[in-house]
């Protein structure tokens, strides 16, 4: 087995910083981190000058990349090519996220998702089904013919595909799942976010009650807080156990509302960044359909001709750096937002931290936070300075 040691002139473990230390990794596993001083004679020494190593990051919502789009693509290989498009910002797992779409778009997603997790596609970490069991009223982009309720035979095919394709997360609204349901998916292994959903504050503390755990893009489509009426912002905010994904690319929310969202929520949920990325993240094109509409990129966002956001243009490194540059964090703070705390909010055990026994899925960066590599299972997915081999 490889035993390598990857030199570094700070090293981030999901904790504290590590100064002038080495990450010890054998296999695909991190051994430890050591001094410099102290690298074991057996260890194979990657020593290229990097500043700064830390932990993976990880992304619970990922539409697309490097021009595939699930709900265009629901194949293996489109999943391979959305995971190694986000490889190349830093991204060492994610989940497809498939959006509101026909029965038969969601079947050949969840085979998909199967035949990607039995391959071990690098970075693939699980499907996020995002609909179509939402509200209308708070549909965003989602295409309203395909919404409707959850029946009998969608809880029986979500509870039968659970576990076969790694992680299993979905975003519904009361208005169309019960709260029944919604203890059968917990019980039958689906991790349950509440999103798209006009739903008061006191239907989404019952729902938590009932084992959802998540909301999902924090402010965005979904019920707000008012001086009478705390809605689901209010709800997930003030549910210590709760976590909820927050799109920070400056455009999904305003500053002083991501501002006061950090300061009022506490443990052990948290707030973790998604990007949404659609299909053109690693690409340079400007124009994409989805769901059947033209969608535009313009000046750093995506939208339908009539102005409504249609998910994200920005990858995770850069939401790291806008994060640092405009959010009252630490570098610490900013680095478990992006890969420790949805790690612990889907339950992946063995990412988003650099730790004995973790995974060596984890990122090279320089002193301007840009990407040198990206290593997934100790392997490098894919380098900016042509060191290693990207697989």
């Amino acid at each position: 087995m490889n035993k390598t040691a990857f030199p570094a002139d700070r090293i981030f473990d999901g904790t504290r910083f590590h100064e002038y230390t080495a990450l010890l990794v054998e296999g695909d596993t991190v051994v430890a981190i050591v001094p410099q001083t102290e690298i074991p004679a057996d260890y194979a020494q990657h020593s290229d000058g990097t500043a700064m190593i830390v932990p993976g990051f990880v992304d619970l919502q990922v539409n697309g990349g490097g021009g595939a789009l699930l709900n265009e693509t629901p194949t293996k290989d489109g999943i391979e090519t959305i995971c190694r498009a986000h490889a190349r910002f830093g991204t060492t797992a994610l989940m497809t996220t498939l959006i509101t779409d026909g029965p038969e778009v969601r079947d050949r997603a969840l085979a998909a998702g199967k035949e990607a997790a039995a391959a071990r596609v690098p970075g693939f970490l699980g499907l996020h089904l995002e609909g179509p069991h939402l509200s209308v009223p708070r549909k965003g982009v989602h295409v309203a013919d395909f919404i409707r309720p959850m029946e009998d035979s969608d809880l029986s095919v979500l509870l039968a595909a659970a576990g076969s394709f790694g992680k299993s997360l979905i975003t519904i609204a009361p208005e169309n799942v019960t709260v029944e349901q919604v203890r059968a998916l917990v019980a039958g292994g689906w991790h349950v976010s509440l999103g798209h959903t006009d739903c008061d504050a006191e239907t989404a503390f019952r729902y938590f009650e009932a084992g959802a755990s998540m909301a999902t893009h924090l402010f965005n489509a979904m019920s707000q807080m008012r001086n009478r009426e705390p809605g689901l912002v209010g709800a997930v905010l003030t549910t210590d156990t709760a976590y909820c994904g927050m799109i920070a690319d400056g455009y999904h929310i305003a500053n002083a509302n991501m501002r006061v969202a950090l300061r009022a929520k506490q443990g052990p949920g948290r707030i973790f960044f998604v990007t949404d990325a659609m299909s053109p993240t690693g690409t340079d094109v400007t124009e994409f359909i989805l769901g059947g509409r033209q969608t535009f990129r313009r000046e750093g966002r995506l939208a339908l001709a009539d102005g409504t956001l249609a998910g994200a243009d920005i990858d995770m490194v850069s939401m790291v750096r806008k994060a640092l540059d405009t959010l009252p964090l630490s570098q610490e703070e900013v680095l478990k937002m992006a890969s420790r705390y949805p790690s612990e909010a889907i339950g992946a055990s063995s990412k988003g931290q650099l730790k004995p026994g973790f995974d060596a899925d984890f990122v090279a960066l320089d002193k301007g936070l840009s990407l040198r590599a990206t290593f997934i299972a100790g392997q490098c997915a894919h380098s900016n300075d042509n060191k290693g081999a990207p697989r």
